[in-house]
């Protein structure tokens, strides 16, 4: 009879152990790719707002839909809450990976995910309350 893990779970075989690998690392790459795709709404709504706060401070508004800030505020919204859904969506698979596989899994991403997020939040609020 094989050897039981501490959880009472029968041992993978060799195959299935490195094809549970390359889906983690799968969800790992995506994870990170969703974490640089709101970097990158983030820093640059932030420094649309920063341009237009220096490029013209006394400006009116010129019959505009949306302003520069406007724009800038939604730019960082959108990738706070696409930080947000790719998290719990990372979490989620990560979840279902373990519940099938190796019991509890951490992952590194979901910490730089939420690192992320407050440098976001902190951009959105300097943005929000600065005139």
């Amino acid at each position: 009879m094989p050897a039981q893990t501490p959880d009472n779970t029968p041992p993978l075989d060799r195959s299935t152990e490195l094809a549970f690998l390359r889906t983690r690392a799968a969800y790992e790459r995506t994870m990170m790719s969703w974490i640089r795709t709101a970097t990158s709404l983030i820093t640059f709504g932030f420094s649309i707002y920063k341009f237009f706060q220096l490029e013209g401070p006394g400006r009116a508004q010129q019959g505009r839909l949306i302003g520069p800030r406007g724009f800038a505020s939604m730019l960082v919204s959108i990738g706070l809450v696409s930080l947000l859904l790719a998290t719990i969506e990372h979490r989620q698979n990560i979840k279902e990976l373990g519940a099938q596989f190796a019991g509890r899994q951490r992952s590194l991403a979901v910490g730089l995910a939420a690192l992320i997020s407050v440098l976001g939040i902190i951009a959105l609020l300097a943005m929000i309350f600065r005139q």
